[in-house]
C-alpha cells in the first residue's frame, strides 16, 4: 500500500521557519522524483520545489531563496525547510512522488499569521 505522510505544518509568525517532512512507503522511493506543492485558499495547487532521484533540485519562483528541499533515501523521507515565511505562504502543503506512477500525500496545513 502506497503512503505519503506529511508532517511538520502548523501556525508560525511572519518571518518564522518551518520544516516539513514526508515519509513514503509502498514503492521504491529512490527511483522517484519528489516534490512539494502547495494550495492556498482559493488558489490552484502550485509547485514549490522538486528533488530528482539523482539529487538535483528545482525551485519555483514563489519561494525560491527561502526554501531548501532534501531527501534521505535510507529513511524514505523528503523534507522542505522554509524560512522567512510570509502570510501569503499560508497553504496546504502536499508531497508528490513521480516516476512511472504519481502519488500524492494528504497534505499538511501551514498558517503564517501574527
Amino acid at each position: 500500500q502506497v503512503q505519503l505522510v506529511e508532517s511538520g505544518g502548523g501556525l508560525v509568525q511572519p518571518g518564522g521557519s518551518l520544516r516539513l517532512s514526508c515519509v513514503a512507503s509502498g514503492f521504491t522511493f529512490s527511483r522517484y522524483a519528489m516534490s512539494w506543492y502547495r494550495q492556498g485558499p482559493g488558489k490552484e495547487r502550485e509547485l514549490v520545489a522538486t528533488i530528482r532521484s539523482g539529487g538535483s533540485t528545482y525551485y519555483a519562483d514563489s519561494m525560491k531563496g527561502r526554501t531548501t528541499i532534501s531527501r534521505d533515501n535510507a529513511k524514505n523521507t523528503v523534507s522542505l525547510e522554509m524560512n522567512s515565511l510570509k502570510p501569503e505562504d499560508t497553504a496546504v502543503y502536499y508531497c508528490k512522488a513521480t516516476w512511472d506512477r504519481v502519488y500524492w500525500g494528504q497534505g499538511t496545513q501551514v498558517t503564517v499569521s501574527s
